[in-house]
């Protein structure tokens, strides 16, 4: 049977209709709708020295990545290491963390050093960019630099551990067999170094085994300060794999299963959205105002302000930005691991030369003070950590500054101490005197354009020219001017 032709027109006309959007239909919205079911993957940089600023940033963004819903957080990293409790605070985050975290040690040349190696370690995936390195995880320098700035091998620094050693139980050996007791402090001397070691190497090696790593590796990188390259450390079970580039890193990322607070999940990151967390106004504060040079700048200018607005009242503006300066630099050494007598010497130092200006010492106050300023200032950070040190051109600076404002004074002094006297009673005996009337042995006489009672032995005629030979309560004792006599 036929189909009328109004029939066949319908059909064509709903067959037109229905099959484009029965591709946009239930399966999905296209183009819009694979965009949509890409997992976003949020990105953390992580450079230069590790403190808290860093530590502030990386927990800031851990919750912005929570909200946006991303399902891993890539940390880029590129460190010579830090603080150690600003590396712990990083690690609890990435522990806690309820997506999969991927440390990513890049661009090639980076490097995760000493704090870094543990963050690496602590992160459900590893990975590392060709040219970088990791290691050097040791909390505390192994041995002082060389002259010269060198630092000893690792051949040469294991034999001379070794003969320290040996020469150690040779004294103690010899101690004992004359009778001597060691002396316990010698034993102690070595301790606070023991102690930072093997808790570094006990925390390193409870994060390698955690996340299936190579532990023996981990406590070597503590004990001996060992390094690897990214290719070395793939090879020995470090890191999980190397990568390109970003691209490359998500593609071999994806699908590996990790263990987080809710469980074993799968990694999702291929043809990820990347979602770069910048810092906010916030953490970039932070991270000027901790820096160790600004945080001591800081400081002696809200001394130097406040000490200023005291000398001179009514000036309000140096006392409001010293008063700002000095809360900021007092936050920033809660926050920076400060030795106290560092601060305390500073502020003696401050006070020494603050004390040569009001009441010259001659340069003894000054001198003590600039002393104590450079001695507080080389003590004053408590860490080995790079990137956490007072500059010597800063402190240089500031010393050579308050050196000269101290000798500035000093001359000063001096040139004051040798001018003549100006004002009181030594100033009036010598100075030159006009009768204005006499009478007998006594007259009055003008001095510096004042009246003055006067005595004499002699008699004096109005206009005559006397010197003050001396000065007797409210009168003064004159001779003729021409007398060469002068009574004490």
């Amino acid at each position: 049977m036929a189909i009328p032709r109004i029939f066949r027109r319908a059909l064509i006309l709903v067959t037109a209709i229905a099959g484009p959007l029965a591709l946009w239909g239930p399966s999905g919205t296209g183009v819009a709708a694979e965009k949509k079911s890409s997992p976003v993957v949020a990105v953390v940089d992580i450079k230069g020295p590790i403190g808290p600023a860093t530590s502030d940033y990386v927990a800031r963004a851990f919750e912005k990545a929570r909200a946006m819903g991303a399902s891993a957080i890539v940390i880029r990293m590129d460190t010579p290491g830090g603080l150690s409790t600003a590396m712990r605070d990083i690690i609890q985050n990435i522990i806690t963390a309820p997506s999969p975290v991927i440390t990513y040690v890049s661009p090639g040349g980076a490097r995760a050093a000493s704090a870094g190696t543990y963050i690496l370690y602590a992160s459900h995936v590893a990975a590392m960019a060709p040219g970088t390195n990791l290691g050097a995880a040791t909390p505390v320098p192994l041995s002082s630099p060389l002259p010269g700035g060198g630092k000893p091998k690792k051949d040469d620094k294991t034999d001379k551990a070794d003969k320290a050693d040996k020469s150690d139980k040779s004294d103690k050996a010899d101690k004992a067999k004359d009778g001597e007791k060691t002396d316990p402090s010698e034993a102690a001397k070595g301790a606070p170094m023991r102690k930072a070691i093997n808790d570094a190497r006990a925390y390193i090696r409870s994060l390698a085994q955690m996340r299936g790593r190579n532990a023996e590796w981990a406590e070597k990188s503590v004990t001996e300060a060992a390094s690897l390259s990214s290719q070395e450390a793939l090879e020995a079970n470090v890191i999980d794999l190397v990568a390109d580039n970003m691209t490359d890193l998500l593609a071999k990322a994806d699908g590996r299963v990790v263990k987080i607070p809710a469980g074993e999940t799968k990694v999702a990151t291929k043809d990820g959205q990347l979602r770069e967390i910048a810092p906010d106004w916030r953490a970039r504060l932070l991270a000027v105002i901790t820096n160790p040079n600004i945080a001591y700048i800081l400081l002696l200018a809200g001394i130097y302000g406040i000490a200023f607005e005291f000398y001179n009242p009514g000036t309000i503006f140096s006392g409001v930005i010293g008063a700002i300066c000095l809360v900021l630099a007092f936050y920033a050494l809660h926050v920076l691991p400060v030795n106290y007598a560092g601060v305390a010497l500073i502020l003696l130092g401050v006070g020494f030369m603050i004390a040569e200006v009001m009441m010259p010492s001659f340069g003894a106050l000054g001198f003590g003070g600039i002393v104590a300023l450079v001695i507080g200032s080389i003590i004053l950070m408590d860490t080995d950590a790079p990137g956490f040190g007072i500059s010597w051109t800063v402190i240089g600076s500031v010393a050579a500054v308050s050196a000269v404002l101290s000798f500035t004074v000093f001359a000063m002094a001096a040139r004051a101490w040798r001018r003549p006297v100006v004002s009181g009673r030594e100033a009036m005996v010598g100075a030159t005197a006009r009768v204005l009337e006499w009478s007998g042995n006594e007259g009055r006489v003008r001095i510096r354009s004042e009246d003055w009672r006067a005595r004499s032995e002699q008699s004096f005629a109005p206009g005559d020219e006397v010197r003050v030979s001396a000065l007797e309560g409210l009168t003064l004792r004159v001779v003729a001017a021409e007398t060469e006599e002068r009574i004490g």
